[in-house]
């Protein structure tokens, strides 16, 4: 009998995907880059800015003004220490991701305007090279001055000839033969 042997793995077929033995949470990377500008954009508001003063002055006075059992954070504030630190280690890196995400659109941006420049300076040179024609063609091209002093020039001829043949005509009778006809 023949035996079934497995087809070793080539080099030329791609392995069958393994499921990981851990899964990692999906996310849309679109919709979590948005939630990161809008933050990032947030932040560097006076709103912001002006909830953080609120919020950290309400935390003080609150630590401060209240009896000794109501308190929650004693001076030094060790636990308000720890959710601005908290705060700033959530927002540095959505900040940073906005601003990878600012960087690529401005990347693109900027090839988008490269090629637009080289597109208006190929036409530039085009242009430029059609005016050079067309002035080299305008060259060769009589003008209306010089038709004009053209035409003057053969009236003037012409007129020259015309009177010298009617000088010459009555000067000069044609011969006429037998018939009645004129030979020249």
């Amino acid at each position: 009998m023949a035996e079934a042997r497995t087809p070793r793995a080539r080099l030329d077929t791609p392995k069958e995907a393994r499921r990981p033995l851990v899964r990692r949470p999906a996310y849309d990377a679109d919709a979590f880059g948005i939630f990161a500008e809008q933050f990032a954009r947030f932040m560097g508001t006076a709103k912001f800015l002006l909830y953080m003063t609120l919020f950290v002055a309400l935390w003080v006075m609150w630590n401060i003004a209240v009896p000794g059992e109501s308190r929650f954070d004693d001076y030094p504030f060790i636990f308000l220490t720890l959710m601005l630190s908290l705060q700033a280690s959530y927002a540095a890196p959505l900040i940073l991701l906005a601003q990878n995400r600012q960087e690529q659109r401005d990347k693109v941006i900027a090839e988008q305007d490269r090629q637009a420049n080289a597109r208006a300076h190929a036409d530039m040179e085009f242009l430029a090279r059609e005016v050079a024609s067309l002035r080299m063609a305008v060259g060769e091209v009589a003008t209306r001055d010089f038709l004009r002093s053209e035409l003057r020039a053969l009236l003037s001829e012409l007129d020259e000839r015309t009177q010298d043949g009617q000088r010459e005509g009555v000067e000069a009778h044609p011969a006429e033969d037998e018939s009645g006809a004129t030979t020249a």
